[in-house]
């Protein structure tokens, strides 16, 4: 399939961000936001439950079965400079909506395999409390 056949960027983004929001669901996590800007700086997901808020970077991959991809893990995308536009919106959010809730913030990786030119959801990974120690 060549590579003006598949989805743009942005299609398979927020096929993967629906696949982390329905993840979270299923775990009893309401969603509360979607791409939510502050200045220059997004929130990709942000859930709540009743003892949580979390704010969930989402990246979605091509998995390739049988081969490790070049690029490694989707997590391995969130490199300093996004931890710190994530954390200083999350901080935002926070100053915004406050909370008694305990913050956290995840990483989330969403696989997919292409159906001739359709993405499809292979699996979901949720790396809790990504930033933390």
């Amino acid at each position: 399939m060549s590579t003006a056949e598949r989805p743009d960027k942005l299609t398979v983004g927020r096929l993967g961000e629906d696949a982390a929001a329905a993840y979270y669901e299923q775990q009893g996590y309401a969603v509360v936001g979607k791409n939510l800007r502050f200045s220059h700086r997004e929130l990709d997901l942000v859930l709540e439950n009743e003892a949580s808020i979390v704010f969930a970077e989402v990246k979605t991959r091509r998995q390739t079965f049988g081969e490790p991809s070049p690029f490694g893990r989707p997590a391995m995308a969130v490199g300093r400079e996004k931890k710190r536009n994530t954390v200083l919106a999350a901080e935002a959010y926070l100053r915004a909506h406050p909370t008694k809730k305990q913050p956290r913030i995840d990483v989330v990786e969403v696989y997919i395999a292409y159906r001739g030119s359709t993405p499809v959801v292979q699996d979901v990974v949720c790396i809790r409390n990504a930033f933390g120690k």
